[in-house]
């Protein structure tokens, strides 16, 4: 009977032990305190320095964690420079010559190793915590970070393409995108509301403001003295009519049909997702508690964690 029960509770122990290895690791605010409490308020102020010096940067480093979560997770795909074997995402379609901010990661990554001693948190870490910082150095709301996310080995510009939503699309098509990813149509109210921020390039916007009929006619002119029908492709038009600061009139605006890109007016366009937009028009506090929440959900998309991937040395570059 005593080896029966040394059997059992061995073979008990071996399962539960099984079990907690199989458990992916969770991430959780608090894996840097220990390990480096200096590591939060150094990407702080290098976030707050980098927006002070130009104000856009804000926009762009939000966009960047956004444009990194969408493809195979929040891992930092997406700062990993071309190589022979790295197809990079810098080269897709939605990030060639209009992502930017990597010299801001570059400098908050040495920044950090050199606080900590060592290089001890990834550049998805970076990645996410400067998107927050970045919204709160422009008035927007604050929210805990989940940590402990590590960095890929890899990367994909035909992901890239494939999954990164467009600004051509219609309301079905948005709502899908973000439903692959695990988000659903109130994620995807409140996280374009991340256009309260930054600009677009004239040719995201050209067909909206020359041919379609859903859009305030003197906002179209207006558009157009700076958008011709051929050419300035490059040339910029804020998203909202303050573009550095973190409000409620990127929704406004969509209320007015004055939607800079297709896929912000399809939100207001007598489409499910109407109330959504007319309630963040009016309540700047329901859409900034809602886009924190949204932040979050969308930070914990497929993170690399425990013994996966790598903290980089470099951002740039795997190990």
């Amino acid at each position: 009977m005593g080896s029966q029960s040394s059997f059992f509770f061995a073979l008990v122990f071996f399962t539960l032990a099984l079990a907690t290895t199989a458990l992916p690791a969770k991430l959780n605010p608090y894996y840097y305190d220990k390990i480096c409490p200096k590591a939060l308020p150094t990407i702080k102020w290098v976030v707050e320095d980098a927006v002070k010096q130009e104000r856009r940067m804000g926009a762009s480093l939000l966009r960047l964690h956004f444009h990194d979560c969408f493809v195979n997770g929040c891992d930092a795909s997406v700062l990993l420079d071309p190589t022979s074997t790295i197809d990079s995402e810098k080269n897709a379609l939605a990030n060639a010559n209009s992502a930017r901010g990597f010299e801001v990661i570059d400098r908050i990554k040495a920044e950090v190793d050199k606080a900590c001693g060592s290089p001890v948190v990834s550049c998805a870490d970076i990645l996410t915590v400067a998107a927050r910082d970045s919204v709160v150095a422009l008035g927007g709301p604050t929210w805990t970070v989940p940590l402990g996310r590590r960095d890929s080995t890899t990367a994909s510009r035909t992901t890239a393409n494939n999954v990164l939503p467009s600004p051509f699309m219609d309301l079905p098509a948005l709502i899908n995108n973000f439903k692959n990813q695990g988000l659903n149509a109130q994620d995807l109210v409140a996280l374009s509301g991340g256009h309260t921020l930054g600009f677009a390039q004239c040719a995201l916007f050209r067909t909206r403001i020359y041919n379609e009929t859903n859009i305030n006619p003197a906002f179209a002119r207006q558009l157009q003295s700076n958008c011709p029908r051929t050419g300035g492709d490059t040339n910029l038009a804020p998203l909202d009519p303050t573009p550095a600061v973190f409000d409620t009139k990127y929704f406004s605006n969509l209320v007015n049909k004055k939607g800079l890109l297709h896929s912000d007016q399809v939100l207001f366009n007598g489409g499910v997702t109407d109330g959504l937009v007319k309630s963040y028009s009016m309540n700047s506090g329901s859409f900034s508690g809602d886009f924190a929440k949204s932040m979050v959900k969308m930070g914990n998309i497929k993170p690399l964690t425990g013994k996966n991937g790598q903290v980089r040395r470099n951002c740039r570059k795997t190990n």
